[in-house]
């Protein structure tokens, strides 16, 4: 009677890890794909059409400080254009995980979006206004203040030191940043997310969803999670341009010797 026994035990196991347990594996696969697909594009657009922009800019008479800061704003409009639709994906996977289980990828819960609700500003580029708002106002900022702050403070001559500076500069520009832009962040989260009624869609614009969630919720509201925001993006923005830092001068050193 052993035998019998310890088979159906493992049938039983095997039942439920693909009933219950298989699904939420490929899930959170689901969202770990969109996640690093995101934020390698999301790295590679912010600094690569950063750097576009301000040779572009080159041929305007702005003033520098000014032309970091315009260039960092269409970066982040680019740059938002290209994610949001990453970004619809994930938070509908996110909003119906129940239903993960009949849609085996994030690219058939795309096409399903697409074929339901379209490309448009209801469909793939639900939102797309407030992500806008989110990326072009966080890279004005994020970029504007680092390369002007980073041109006032001194350089050092000790490396230690050097590394430090642009640390810290990199970290105040990503927290004023995530200061600044978060309420654009709520409006995405809002407009992407499940509506509080079910078939009725309250949030629709950005600046529209602001107001409500100003007016229903208080002015708080619209600074929900800037603690977790500022904890990822303050060192997260710092490493990032210590990164773009070090590698554009290694690209530079290397062309010039060449």
């Amino acid at each position: 009677m052993i035998m019998p026994i310890q088979w159906l035990t493992d049938e039983l196991l095997g039942q439920i890890y693909i009933v219950h347990v298989f699904p939420d594996i490929l899930f959170q696969a689901c969202i770990f794909t969109l996640e690093l697909l995101r934020h390698l594009s999301y790295f590679y657009l912010q600094f690569f059409t950063f750097e576009q922009y301000k040779k572009l800019l080159g041929y305007a008479s702005l003033p520098p400080g000014l032309a970091f800061a315009v260039a960092g704003l269409g970066s982040g409009l680019t740059e938002a254009i290209v994610v949001n639709p990453f970004e619809v994906v994930k938070v509908s996977l996110q909003a119906n995980q129940n239903a993960f289980k009949e849609q085996p990828s994030s690219f058939v819960q795309a096409r399903q979006i697409i074929k339901t609700d379209g490309l448009g500003f209801q469909g793939l580029n639900k939102g797309l206004t407030a992500t806008l708002g989110r990326h072009g106002v966080f890279n004005m900022v994020y970029f504007g203040f680092y390369f002007n702050m980073k041109s006032i403070l001194p350089v050092n001559k000790d490396p230690n030191l050097e590394f430090l500076r642009k640390f810290g500069i990199g970290l105040v520009s990503g927290t004023i940043a995530s200061i600044i832009n978060i309420p654009f962040d709520v409006a995405k989260s809002r407009i992407q997310g499940p509506q509080p009624v079910p078939g009725e869609i309250k949030y629709r614009t950005c600046f529209k969803t602001m107001a409500t969630v100003y007016k229903e919720e208080g002015f708080l509201a619209l600074y929900k999670g800037l603690l977790p925001k500022i904890m990822r993006l303050g060192p997260g923005g710092a490493v990032m341009l210590l990164i773009y830092e070090y590698v554009y001068a290694w690209l530079q050193d290397t062309v010039n010797h060449k």
